[in-house]
């Protein structure tokens, strides 16, 4: 259900021992969240009525379960991005047993977000791909040199590859400075570009230091790069955000789910998958959204990637929707099957599974595509 224009809802999963207990720690939400004080200390009138959140329903979903609806005026979280993050679950998230697993934002908050600068369409026309999924793969391991990783770039890119990130282990240690590796890469893709007449981009990682991460994203946006590689959990949401919204720099943004796994892990804490990485994200202004995909070595479950997907493409006001990217779990013997589940609209990200296969990384690039059903040069 859609708030009233003036006011955002919070849905909260609450492990309690029943209703009454539950009603409790719904009531206890509602204020931490807000006023940050015992009910019998709130001032009476508006303050009580309108600025304390709203518990809006409160049903039971399952054994010692609870579902809670919550809203808030959206002049409590005002037109900051870290201040609807702390009304959301500030104080909260440090107690157990509540866990965030819906957001409905109506279009009087969501004026204040630009989200997205390219989406699934954007991306879709830089880079080709026709209807089907985009690919991309990383940059690695560690400890190359910035040589060997240029000259991966140039074979993926000659494949027919669509982005080539780094890897979000690569910033600007000793041996692989940033600035160094950002030239040699575009140059390397560039080049491949001009034998290929694809368009395939290089993606650079700038989750760096609060004080060089604009200078890093300025840097590579004029050395030619083709997107941003953005860790949220590391330079935080507001970042990314405020790199999405810069005219100057406008390059798409890929967020690499790096450091924010503790948020979603429990069933019972933190947030659900297709709020953190599908609501927020397009929130804080992602293109498209790395995360684990199921049946990959970090365990996240199909229907896990199923809600991310819906909180990548399901409508959110006039924000766009953006690339679900599963990663660390795609395999050749397992792409069809994950474009049953997936379908057109997403990225594969591989990096294993090429470096794995036999002959060159261009041929491997290539018999991707064949796998996937797309023309190869």
């Amino acid at each position: 259900m859609t708030p009233p224009d003036n006011r955002f809802t919070v849905t909260y999963d609450i492990i309690a021992d029943d209703q009454a207990a539950a009603r409790g720690r719904a009531e206890a939400i509602a204020l931490e969240q807000t006023v940050e004080i015992p009910a019998k200390l709130v001032p009476p009138g508006e303050i009580a009525d309108e600025i304390v959140g709203r518990i809006d329903t409160l049903d039971p979903v399952g054994p010692q379960r609870f579902r809670a609806a919550i809203s808030y005026r959206n002049d409590t979280a005002g037109p900051d991005f870290p201040q609807f993050l702390n009304v959301v679950f500030g104080n909260s998230s440090i107690k157990a047993g509540l866990r965030v697993v819906h957001l409905d934002l109506g279009p009087g908050l969501l004026a204040g977000y630009r989200g997205p600068r390219y989406g699934v369409a954007g991306l879709r026309d830089r880079h080709g791909g026709g209807d089907g999924p985009l690919l991309c793969t990383a940059l690695k391991p560690m400890g190359l040199s910035n040589r060997d990783l240029a000259d991966q770039a140039h074979a993926f890119a000659l494949g027919g590859m669509h982005l080539i990130k780094d890897d979000h282990g690569l910033m600007n240690q000793g041996f692989t400075p940033f600035r160094e590796r950002v030239e040699m890469c575009v140059e390397a893709v560039d080049r491949a570009n001009r034998q290929t007449g694809l368009n395939c981009a290089y993606v650079a990682n700038i989750s760096g230091s609060f004080d060089k991460v604009v200078d890093y994203a300025r840097f590579a946006k004029s050395a030619g790069a083709g997107g941003l590689l953005v860790g949220p959990g590391l330079v935080g949401f507001d970042c990314m955000r405020w790199l999405a919204d810069q005219d100057d720099i406008a390059l798409p943004i890929l967020s690499h789910p790096t450091f924010l796994g503790a948020n979603v892990v429990s069933p019972d804490g933190g947030f659900a998958h297709g709020v953190h990485y599908g609501t927020l994200q397009r929130m804080a202004g992602a293109d498209a959204v790395i995360y684990p995909n199921f049946g990959g070595r970090f365990g996240f479950t199909k229907a896990e990637c199923q809600d991310i997907i819906a909180g990548c493409l399901s409508p959110l006001g006039h924000l766009k929707p953006v690339f679900p990217s599963p990663g660390g779990g795609m395999t050749f013997e397992n792409l069809a099957a994950m474009q049953d589940v997936y379908g057109d609209d997403v990225i594969f990200l591989m990096g294993g599974g090429l470096y794995e296969r036999p002959g060159t990384l261009t041929d491997a690039v290539r018999d991707m595509r064949r796998a996937l059903g797309q023309p190869v040069g």
